[in-house]
Order: structure tokens, then C-alpha cells, then sequence
């Protein structure tokens, strides 16, 4: 027997110890392998940990710096009605609303005349004026505080219109007073001081045809100018001047001899502008391209002609104007609106009956019976994203009628009669989030039929509820005008009320206040006109919880 056979036979623990320690041997070097890369994998997961931590740390800092280190924009907190009041005054016919200080909350706008000066911080004589004079003034929409006010007439005030954008070449927006005996005046909205002051360079008892035409930029100064309209000797005349430095550009145009009621701006389908002076039962259309060159001279040579060929085709050669005939010539025209369609249309209101003439061929598309209308229409949506119109029509002693008529068809979509007051409001409208408009008119309330003392109420409709109106509020001062407005985007509605005695009053208290629509539907009376029985309350909650809208 081999002898190394039987040692291994007989020592078998031996052998394989020393097997063993050869194997160790070699396990050894790769246990040292495995260490140093599960200590490099440990550095590895210790510094992407690190660097998470880090990161989630800056994103935090970030979060906090924004949330409690930059301050939030101030949100200005409203009153949700306010009344200013000035002593032995009297108001004009003219309210507008714009964001004066820039709070993204919109302010009043307004002109009065006043010798009160003592309350107004202010005088007639610092601009020169005699005692009584108007003032233009700006309110607070937030508190009714104000911002600004400042003489600027102590005769007549022809016009006044706001929101002429870059007037002056500035970035903001200004108003224009024109005033007798022939001054215009271009005032900065948002601080009431004076942009430019010129003449008008006609004679002093011309009368201005409202409103201001704006126009290209005639003068090539960067701003858009402005073509006023005035009756002076027995002639219609165009005068243009600069929006920056308020210059005269060019010369004086004739354009009739008749004293046109008013006049409307027309867009046509190919954005030509047509101006529509109407007197009586007719109308007569001019270009603004012609009217800018007849009246700028060599200085408009520059500006494009731009007319639209249906019109011009339609053109009297030897009358020099366009004649817009209706199929109906009864009564007469009492204002002209804008109703869009595919293209313009254009809506004639008369005494009698109104019309829906086609923009572009003045074809009627449709009238209606409008005697004794008592107010200029306002259009609004009755149905979702459908343009209705609303009117106000005389149908007896101390009775009216509104109405709301689709502007597509002139069919009657609701009607409503009630009690006619004093006042002579137009009514006005603000469009709701469901894509359709809540109506707001005047009427009033007799306490006694033998009685001659009524209360004027503002009275609110919306589609949802056909058969309900919410009779807001009752005054009984006299109301000079009205108008209702969202003085936050898409929320804050309210209406503007200026009341007391007029321009042809003697002086007296004046008041100028704002009240939000939610106050009064929450004491609102519910006029419920239909058959069936129904939760009033339910109503309220409706027009309490309604969403608008600013488009």
C-alpha cells in the first residue's frame, strides 16, 4: 500500500485543514476587493443623501423666503358702499370708472359745479375761474375718498370724455373737457393735473356734436389724434387736433349745413370707418379717410386711403355724402347703435319704430314698434353667448314697458310692465359668468295710486329666472345719472349713482355714492310674476351667489 495513501487515510482533518488555509488564502485578496468597494459605494450613498438634503434644503428656504420673506401683493379691502356728499352744488350728467391710482380697483370719475370750496381743498380762483365753477374730480372706488379734484370751467361745459389713452404721450390715460367759450383741456386721469390747454379757434357760441372722434395719427408723433364736430354759422364743420400737444392740424372743413341730433362711428366689414350724422328721419354717412384728408390737408397725404367698396358703391356723387335709407321712415331718429353680428349691423332707434339695418348693404332685417321709447337700448346676452337688446317703452300714464328682443331675429324674448317715475336712466347690464348678462333699470313704486310721491326703484333681472325681479333699492332724490360696473376683474359689482339737483336746478346738496349689488339683494323684495309657487329665498341665494365676468 502507497504510503501517502494511507497518511491521508489515516489523517483526513489534516488534509483538509491544509486545504482550507490554501483557500483562504485566496478568499482572502477578494474579501479586500469587496471591502474597498462597498466602502467607495458607501462614500457614494452618503453623498447623494448630502446633495438630496442640500437641495430640499434650498427649495424650502425658497418656499419660506416667497411665503413669509416677500411680502404678497396688498389686496385693497372695499367698503362695500360709501357716499360722498358736497354742499351747494349741482351735478352734471357724466360718470365713468377707471383704475385712477393704479390699485387694480376702479375709481369715479365725475364734474360738478360748486363755490363750496372751504370742503374741497381747493378754489375756482387757483385756475383763474370765477365763483361757481366746475370741477373735475376722482373717487376712491375702495372708500370714496379723494384723489383728485380741480377746476376747470366757470362756463358751460360742452363735453367730457375719459379713457383718450396716451393723451399727451404718456402712458396713462386722460380725460378731455371742452368748455365755453372755446377751450378744450386734456387732463391727466391719474393725477387731475393739466396735459395741454388750447382753443378751439372757433367762434364762442359753436356747439360741439359729441362725442370725440379718435383717429389715426395724423401728425406722425407717435399718438393718435383727435377729429372733433361742431355747428358754428349754420355749417358742420371737422377740425383735428394733435392728442399729443393738443395743436391744430390742418385747417377747418365744411362738411353740411344742417345741425346733425348726433352721430354714430361705423366699422365695416373690410375695417373701413364711416361717421352717420343723423337728423330727423335721415342719414348721412361720410368716410374718416376722406374726412381726415379734406380736413388735415397736405399733412394727411401719408395716411392710406381706406374705404370699403359696398359702401362707396352706394355713394351720392353730387349730395357728397352716402345716403343709409331704411324701409321704414317713421319717426324720428333718436340714436344709432353698434350690434355685431358676422360684420357690423347697425341698429336705428326712432320714435316710432326701430330697425336692424344689414352693415353692409342697409338692408332691414328686422323692425320693431318702439313708439314712445324712453331710453337708449343697451344690448346684453339673454340667451348664452346671443346678443339681446333691452328697451324701455311708454305704454300709458305713468306706465312702462321693458322689453328684450334677440338682435338676431327681433323676436320678443321677455317683457315686463311696470310703473314709470322721473327718472330717465338708460338701462345697463353686466355680463355674468354663464355667459349671459343680469339687466338693471329704473321704475317706480307709487305708495298711494292718487298720489303723485313715488320712491324710484333700481330693478335687477337675470335669464336664469324669467318670472322674478329683485327690486333692489328706493330713492327719492332726484337722480342726475346712473351707471353699474365690476370694480374688480370679474367680481365687485356695483353701481354708481349721482343724485340731487342738475345743472338747471338751483344749488343744493349733491351726492355721489356706490353701493354693491350683493348689499342690496340681500335685502332685496322678490317680484314673482310667474304661475306656479316657488322658495323666494331659493331666488335670493341665486342672484347673491352669481358670478360675472369682465369680457
Amino acid at each position: 500500500m502507497n504510503n501517502k495513501d494511507t497518511d491521508e487515510e489515516d489523517q483526513p482533518l489534516k488534509n483538509n485543514e491544509g486545504k482550507a488555509l490554501e483557500n483562504n488564502n485566496d478568499t482572502g485578496a477578494d474579501k479586500d476587493v469587496c471591502i474597498k468597494k462597498a466602502s467607495r459605494l458607501s462614500r457614494l450613498s452618503k453623498l447623494r443623501t448630502a446633495m438630496f438634503f442640500g437641495a430640499l434644503f434650498l427649495c424650502l428656504t425658497a418656499v419660506f423666503a416667497f411665503s413669509f420673506i416677500i411680502p404678497c401683493p396688498v389686496r385693497p379691502l372695499s367698503q362695500r358702499t360709501w357716499s360722498v356728499h358736497y354742499n351747494n352744488s349741482v351735478g352734471y350728467p357724466f360718470l365713468a370708472t377707471e383704475d385712477v391710482n393704479t390699485d387694480n380697483v376702479q375709481d369715479v370719475l365725475f364734474i360738478f359745479k360748486s363755490d363750496n370750496s372751504s370742503t374741497l381743498n381747493v378754489s375756482c380762483v387757483d385756475d383763474g375761474f370765477q365763483s361757481p365753477c366746475f370741477f373735475l374730480s376722482a373717487l376712491s372706488g375702495t372708500n370714496g375718498s379723494t384723489l383728485w379734484v380741480r377746476p376747470v370751467s366757470d362756463g358751460d361745459v360742452q363735453l367730457v370724455e375719459c379713457s383718450f389713452h396716451n393723451l399727451g404721450g404718456m402712458d396713462s390715460v386722460g380725460c378731455l373737457v371742452i368748455r365755453k367759450p372755446g377751450f378744450v383741456v386734456a387732463v391727466d386721469s391719474k393725477t387731475g393735473h393739466t396735459v395741454w390747454e388750447k382753443p378751439l379757434g372757433f367762434a364762442a357760441d359753436s356747439i360741439v356734436i359729441k362725442p370725440v372722434l379718435k383717429i389715426s395719427d395724423v401728425d406722425k408723433d407717435g399718438v393718435e389724434d383727435l377729429m372733433v364736430f361742431l355747428y358754428v354759422e349754420n355749417k358742420l364743420q371737422s377740425a383735428i387736433f394733435s392728442g399729443k400737444n393738443g395743436d391744430r392740424i390742418g385747417q377747418t372743413h365744411t362738411i353740411g349745413t344742417e345741425q346733425p341730433s348726433g352721430y354714430y362711428t361705423h366699422v365695416t366689414k373690410s375695417m373701413a370707418q364711416y361717421v352717420l350724422f343723423y337728423k330727423g328721419s335721415s342719414i348721412a354717412a361720410y368716410s374718416v379717410s376722406d374726412l381726415c384728408s379734406q380736413t388735415a390737408g397736405l399733412e394727411a397725404k401719408s395716411l392710406p386711403s381706406v374705404q370699403d367698396s359696398d359702401w362707396e358703391a352706394q355713394r351720392n356723387i353730387s349730395a357728397g355724402f352716402i345716403p343709409v335709407t331704411a324701409s321704414s321712415s317713421s319717426g324720428k331718429i333718436l340714436c344709432i347703435l353698434n350690434v355685431p353680428g358676422r360684420y357690423n349691423n347697425i341698429l336705428v332707434v326712432r320714435s316710432e319704430v326701430s330697425e336692424l339695418l344689414d352693415g353692409q348693404k342697409f338692408q332691414t332685417l328686422w323692425s320693431v314698434n318702439t313708439t314712445s321709447i324712453l331710453s337708449k337700448p343697451v344690448l346684453g346676452f339673454f340667451k348664452r353667448d346671443v346678443l339681446s337688446i333691452m328697451m324701455e317703452l311708454k305704454t300709458g300714464v305713468n306706465k312702462k314697458k321693458v322689453i328684450i328682443v334677440d338682435s338676431n331675429s327681433g323676436a320678443f324674448q321677455w317683457e315686463y310692465e311696470l310703473d314709470l317715475g322721473n327718472a330717465r336712466q338708460n338701462p345697463t347690464m353686466l355680463n355674468t359668468g354663464d355667459h349671459r348678462s343680469t339687466f338693471l333699470f329704473w321704475g317706480a313704486n307709487y305708495s298711494d295710486f292718487n298720489s303723485s310721491e313715488f320712491e324710484e326703484n333700481l330693478f335687477m333681472f337675470h335669464p336664469s329666472h324669467p318670472n322674478a325681479l329683485l327690486q333692489l333699492n328706493n330713492h327719492t332724490e332726484n337722480i342726475i345719472t346712473f351707471t353699474a360696473a365690476l370694480f374688480e376683474r370679474s367680481r365687485h359689482a356695483c353701481y354708481v349713482l349721482m343724485t340731487g339737483p342738475n345743472t338747471t336746478e338751483d344749488p343744493g346738496t349733491l351726492t355721489v355714492s356706490k353701493r354693491k349689488l350683493k348689499e342690496d339683494i340681500s335685502t332685496a323684495k322678490i317680484i314673482w310674476f310667474g304661475t306656479e309657487e316657488v322658495n323666494t329665498e331659493e331666488i335670493r341665494d341665486d342672484f347673491f351667489r352669481m358670478r360675472y365676468s369682465s369680457h
